[in-house]
């Protein structure tokens, strides 16, 4: 891990103490030490703002590290982040394409897509597809009964 990256991993760590506005200027501040087309800048920019209940200002640094070419984890991080940001802006439709877009490279955020995806669901007013969707990445984790869950998700469905 870089000392960059560090440097922000702790803020992070600490934005409870520190307060969402704080949280903004500090990661402002680190952004500010990249090249203006380092994708990295926008994208935790775009974090703090969503933190902070700043969706508007969120949704424009999150495309912004898009377009700059933002690639790998922090790629599918920043679908779901934009997608979640999007949904709370009322667009649970557009939020559903750009989490069918993190799902084509998941990495290890299956599980983050699938509920995000649910919520968005629910938004758009598909309660039951909400529910199967949750129910199904549910049922990967379960000890007992994964096998009666997925039975269930179909049922949901009506499959």
């Amino acid at each position: 891990m870089t000392d960059w990256q560090q440097r922000v991993d702790d803020v992070w760590a600490s934005a409870d103490e520190l307060g969402e506005l704080e949280v903004v200027r500090q990661i402002d501040e680190l952004a500010a030490e990249l090249a203006v087309d380092d994708p990295r800048g926008p994208f935790e920019t775009g974090g703090a703002r969503d933190s902070a209940g700043l969706e508007a200002e969120a949704e424009h640094q999150y495309r912004r590290a898009l377009e700059l070419g933002l690639s790998g984890r922090p790629r599918v991080e920043c679908l779901i982040q934009l997608a979640s940001t999007v949904r709370n802006l009322g667009r649970p439709h557009e939020a559903l394409s750009l989490l069918l877009e993190a799902e084509r490279d998941p990495h290890d955020l299956g599980d983050a897509i699938s509920a995000f995806r649910a919520l968005a669901l629910v938004d758009a007013g598909d309660a039951r597809r909400a529910a199967s969707v949750a129910v199904a990445a549910l049922a990967g984790h379960l000890p007992q009964y994964a096998r009666a869950a997925r039975a269930y998700t179909a049922e949901l469905l009506g499959e």
